[in-house]
């Protein structure tokens, strides 16, 4: 990165948000994915939409690509750059706006941390239903970029479903409005295409979310199994019941073990092969029924225990459990490579006995935790990159349990995007045409494709597909 260039984007924000010496480099090389790393070239700290706008509009005109990033709680190295790229950091866009009781919105900017929001709006019997494992510490702006779920997205929807309108700062510089406080598309559903972007289509600078009412009532179940697949056909047969709850996550023994040695001990019996957390919430007298149906279930598909958390603490308890795991399986290896895919959930039983082989083969530590309700797999892998062997076989075991998903009629994501970690998988799923097809979306919002360059499309594979065509023409 030249002079010129850091010294406009000093003027721009200050020189105390420009870093670019190495050592303020390595805080940005990584996101919460520790299998792909890279230093950017500078790091620009924006504090207002204005900055954001000037900052995108400058690296436009020298024709500089940039990434945008949020907490870097990501895990598939979407918010990687490059060190011929700018990063655009967004955390001090951390703002609520305001919260509106009456029509259940909230606008706020991207850099404000999701638990926060849900704070905020706690003492209007309000909440944002969307929770990700990382809640304490991602950002609503990422959750955006990547779509992200949580384990009480199986009843309520993902990020998606829970945004209303977008100020958006295109690739060029210009500013845009997409959808609207009520809701409505007023045309093409130009939100539900930013949300899940990837950062590909520009930098979202507000954000306007519906917030869903605290329910009357909620029932948090634990269940534990003396087998994975007892655990995972309970879960099929629960949703086959015509019972949608609120979550449904699953453990498995290792993941267990992790969190109950661990700060985050939730009580979670450590002789089971499998737990299922099971939480239920509408209207009571809804709810009492609901559990005493799935309570039967559990028990007929071989439940050792099923227990009811006796109070808002109980149930608090259960749920740090489950929520703090990734950060427990840190006391088993220094690095763990989270991994994404989803299934039907009647291929649970079979992938996990898949997932099981290809941990003997490459003679790993796979620990799984993951929302069952929706086949949203998460095999974590622990491990030490240190160690170049352990790394190419924790490479080769990824690939693996992504093609097995993939084999069984899944997807090669669920809620953590392509990023750089899946580029290459993209063409299982999708052929050339389809990859060009969405290539020609992302030029149509960047046509010079500086913004967070060489994610989530295979060029390659559009390159194919332009042959195609022009062939045909």
């Amino acid at each position: 990165m030249n002079a010129s260039l850091l010294t406009a984007l000093n003027r721009i924000v200050g020189s105390r948000w420009v870093r670019h010496r190495p050592a303020e480099l390595v805080t940005y090389a990584m996101d919460g994915l520790p299998t792909h790393e890279s230093l950017p070239g500078v790091v620009v700290i924006p504090e207002t939409p204005a900055q954001v706008r000037e900052v995108v509009r400058l690296l436009h005109l020298l024709q500089v690509p940039f990434v945008a990033r949020g907490a870097g709680t990501g895990l598939s190295g979407g918010a990687l750059a490059d060190p011929d790229t700018v990063l655009i950091a967004l955390t001090r866009l951390n703002k609520i706006l305001s919260v509106d009781p009456v029509q259940r919105r909230a606008v706020l900017q991207p850099g404000v941390v999701n638990a926060r929001l849900s704070e905020a709006a706690l003492p209007l019997g309000l909440h944002y239903v969307p929770d990700p494992s990382s809640q304490a510490a991602c950002t609503v702006g990422g959750n955006v970029a990547e779509n992200a779920g949580g384990p009480h997205c199986l009843k309520y929807g993902v990020t998606t479903n829970h945004i209303v309108a977008l100020e958006v700062v295109l690739p060029d510089g210009s500013v845009t409005r997409l959808g609207s406080l009520q809701g409505e598309a007023w045309g093409p559903d130009l939100v539900g295409l930013f949300v899940g972007s990837e950062g590909m289509f520009g930098i979202a600078t507000e954000i306007t979310v519906r917030l869903e009412r605290i329910p009357e009532s909620v029932r948090t179940m634990l269940a534990d199994f003396s087998t994975v697949r007892g655990a995972s056909e309970a879960v099929s047969a629960i949703i086959a019941a015509g019972i949608v709850p609120a979550a449904l996550e699953m453990m498995d023994r290792a993941c267990v073990a992790a969190v109950e040695a661990s700060i985050y001990a939730a009580g979670y019996p450590t002789d089971a092969a499998a737990v299922l957390l099971v939480e239920l919430d509408g209207q009571t007298d809804a709810v009492e029924a609901e559990a005493a149906t799935v309570r039967e279930i559990l028990s007929d598909r071989g439940a050792r225990e099923v227990r009811s958390a006796s109070s808002p603490a109980d149930r608090a308890r259960l749920w740090q459990g489950r929520k703090k795991a990734f950060g427990a399986m840190g006391r088993i290896a220094p690095d763990l490579a989270v991994q994404d895919a989803v299934v039907p959930r009647s291929a649970l039983p079979d992938i996990m006995d898949e997932i099981e082989k290809i941990r003997r083969l490459h003679d790993l530590t796979i620990s799984n935790v993951f929302h069952a309700g929706d086949g949203n797999l998460h095999p974590n892998i622990s491990f030490d990159r240190r160690d170049p062997a352990v790394a190419a076989r924790v490479r080769l075991a990824c690939r693996e349990i992504m093609a097995a998903c993939v084999a069984a009629g899944g997807s090669i994501t669920g809620e953590h995007g392509v990023g750089n970690d899946k580029l290459d998988y993209m063409s299982w799923i999708f052929n050339a045409e389809t990859l060009g097809a969405m290539r020609a979306v992302r030029r149509a919002f960047d046509p010079s494709e500086m913004a967070n360059p060489g994610k989530v499309v295979p060029v390659h594979a559009c390159r194919e597909w332009s042959v195609v065509k022009s062939l045909r023409q």
